[in-house]
């Protein structure tokens, strides 16, 4: 091997072994690292069976860097990556507020110590296998589903494709080369959500808005079994999140144009609650429309809101709220705060227990329904997708287009009709 200059190569050494063979070793020459600025020599390697193979190692080297295909070393773990991607992600509120308890509980704790340079897409296989078969206390003693992995990947990916390129710490990222859970296995492994059909709807309407007929029961404002008729309400007839129907502000209902402006949201941290600005899929300041009978419902959840405060004079302070904490079984001291969602839920299940109604429906189901009905009469699917907060029509109509039975008789019949088909039986008798 040709001599290089002082400092612009290296020279490969005999390495005494005791018990075995020698090994020859070589290392860099002095360089800039671009991961770190500074200057670096390193080991390329020092188990090689002779000095060809030790010079061969080193040219190897010198081409890789000249060809800008060498990735620089570092010591970053994944973990530090991780940390770092996420503190500069320019994503909304809610986007980075999901991410974070799904590197925290299920990224660092199996390869948050590994060093980035050193992860491989066999390695991310391994994690990715071990998430879909492992119990989880964080998931209530069950495995993560397809989806859930899938976006553990996407995870994963985008931070690494942020070390990724010429002069960066990695010339490829092992994530795009790695088997997460593909489309198919994640539409397979979904539950499909279930719904109720706007028969069924009206008569659940009904049912709620029901007195209940006991000795203390006036059939209005002030007796609890219409509590949450309204809330139970909105739910059904807009297509608005758990959390968003718990955001509504009484100063930005629109009641002449029959509009609702979308703005707060009461989300879950840990295990506590808040209200905070809407940020979701960018729809700050959204605006629903909705017929003039809901506002009708909302003017009599204003008639008990207004009768609850001056029941409970100072224990009520004032947020605004469409569905504040009344003083129904007080707690926390005050009311007129926002509501704890999951004892919203908790209250939704003993309603649909009462009423018959699916024991896996969910308050976010009505939110499907609404959809779906709409969908199923017809109704402009870019209306539908908008009032829903969609990105786009094309996703309402894959993700809420469903076929049920009502719909698949009715294509039946029409197609029927159409080929003359009931002609047929007619002229043979």
């Amino acid at each position: 091997m040709a001599r290089r200059g002082n400092g612009l190569g290296g020279t490969p050494v005999e390495i005494k072994r005791e018990g075995r063979p020698n090994t020859w070793g070589v290392r860099t020459p002095r360089h800039i690292n671009p991961a770190t600025g500074k200057e670096d020599r390193y080991w390329i390697g020092r188990d090689f069976k002779n000095k060809t193979a030790a010079e061969k190692a080193l040219r190897k080297w010198h081409t890789d860097r000249e060809e800008g295909n060498l990735a620089p070393r570092s010591d970053m773990t994944m973990g530090q990556l991780l940390d770092g991607w996420l503190a500069k992600h320019r994503g909304e509120g809610t986007t980075k507020e999901g991410y974070e308890p799904k590197i925290r509980l299920h990224i660092k704790p199996h390869i948050g110590t590994e060093k980035v340079a050193e992860v491989t897409d066999d390695r991310l296989d391994d994690l990715y296998k071990l998430l879909e078969s492992t119990p989880i206390e964080a998931n209530d003693g069950k495995p993560l589903g397809p989806k859930s992995v899938r976006h553990i990947h996407n995870i994963i990916s985008a931070a690494l494709d942020s070390v990724t390129g010429p002069k960066k710490l990695l010339t490829a990222n092992p994530a795009h080369t790695a088997n997460p859970p593909t489309e198919r296995q994640i539409k397979a492994a979904t539950p499909d959500f279930p719904t109720l059909n706007d028969s069924e709807t009206a008569h659940f309407l009904k049912k709620i808005w029901t007195p209940c007929g006991n000795r203390a029961c006036d059939g209005g404002l002030n007796h609890h079994c219409l509590r949450d008729a309204p809330l139970w309400t909105a739910y059904a007839a807009t297509s608005c999140r758990r959390s968003e129907v718990l955001g509504w502000k009484w100063s930005l209902i629109r009641w002449d144009e029959c509009a609702i402006e979308l703005a707060w949201v009461v989300i879950e941290e840990g295990n506590t609650y808040r209200l905070r600005k809407l940020t979701k899929d960018g729809d700050d300041g959204a605006l629903i429309y909705v017929d003039q009978a809901l506002m009708n419902v909302l003017k009599w959840q204003w008639e008990r809101q207004q009768a609850e405060k001056e029941r409970l004079g100072d224990l009520w302070v004032d947020h605004d709220l469409v569905f504040a904490r009344d003083g129904f079984k007080l707690y926390r001291g005050e009311a007129g705060g926002p509501q704890d969602p999951e004892k919203v839920s908790a209250r939704w299940r003993t309603a649909r227990t009462r009423l018959g109604l699916p024991e896996d429906f969910r308050l976010h189901d009505w939110r499907a329904s609404k959809i779906t009905n709409d969908l199923d009469a017809h109704e402009n699917p870019v209306e539908v997708s908008a009032n829903a907060r969609h990105h786009s029509p094309g996703y309402t109509m894959t993700r809420y287009g469903r076929r049920r039975a009502e719909g698949a008789k009715k294509l039946a019949a029409s197609s029927a009709g159409r080929i003359n088909l009931g002609g047929l039986v007619q002229k043979t008798r």
